[in-house]
């Protein structure tokens, strides 16, 4: 039901600013995320939902898999149930310990806008048998957290994320969009570590 856009057999690794960079000498990287956290990026709707899987350690992101899940017939619970069957298998497959999702967005159409949350809980429903932890995000803020400009086009976000990440192809648009998610969420994390962490010094 859903079909993964890269598949890579060798993950490539980003270094981010490190703890030191950051925060002085006080902190470390045992400060930054722990040893290995896997965030599961989610970017929802009603026809295509993309997935994107990192692996967080330190101050490094790893990828792992991406992916587009393909609801585009049946009627729409139908599709609705791919969503969720397909979201469990991805789930089940990768064991997140995280999950960033895109937030509900103003629409100018309402039965769209209402699709498209339905889809989204959908997919959520689906994690949650696993007892994941979920942060929503807007579009513009993850759109701002990777390319640095939060009306980025779909375009750059796809070419930002592949650079990022290093890898030999582009991911699809909706994979890009989930990818960009999960790359958002390890980013702000370790703001509000390394901030967290000021304030105990500070203290």
């Amino acid at each position: 039901m859903f079909r993964t856009s890269i598949r890579t057999p060798i993950f490539p690794t980003i270094s981010l600013p490190s703890c030191d960079d950051v925060a002085g000498a006080e902190l470390r990287h045992t400060d930054c995320l722990p040893v290995r956290t896997r965030i599961l990026g989610i970017d929802p709707g009603s026809r295509l939902t993309g997935f994107g899987v990192l692996d967080f350690t330190g101050g490094s992101a790893a990828y792992v898999a991406s992916g587009t899940v393909r609801s585009q017939q049946g009627d729409f619970p139908s599709r609705l149930r791919q969503i969720f069957e397909s979201m469990a298998v991805v789930v089940e497959d990768y064991q997140p310990d995280i999950v960033a999702i895109e937030s509900i967005f103003m629409h100018k159409n309402a039965a769209s806008a209402l699709k498209l949350g339905q889809a989204r809980s959908a997919a959520l429903c689906a994690t949650f048998a696993r007892n994941i932890e979920v942060h929503e995000y807007a579009p513009r803020e993850i759109k701002l957290a990777v390319v640095g400009t939060g009306s980025a086009s779909k375009e750059q976000v796809q070419h930002m994320v592949s650079s990022i990440l290093g890898l030999a192809a582009l991911p699809s648009a909706d994979a890009s969009d989930a990818l960009a998610a999960a790359l958002c969420h390890g980013h702000q994390r370790r703001l509000r570590q390394q901030l967290g962490q000021h304030l105990t010094l500070a203290g």
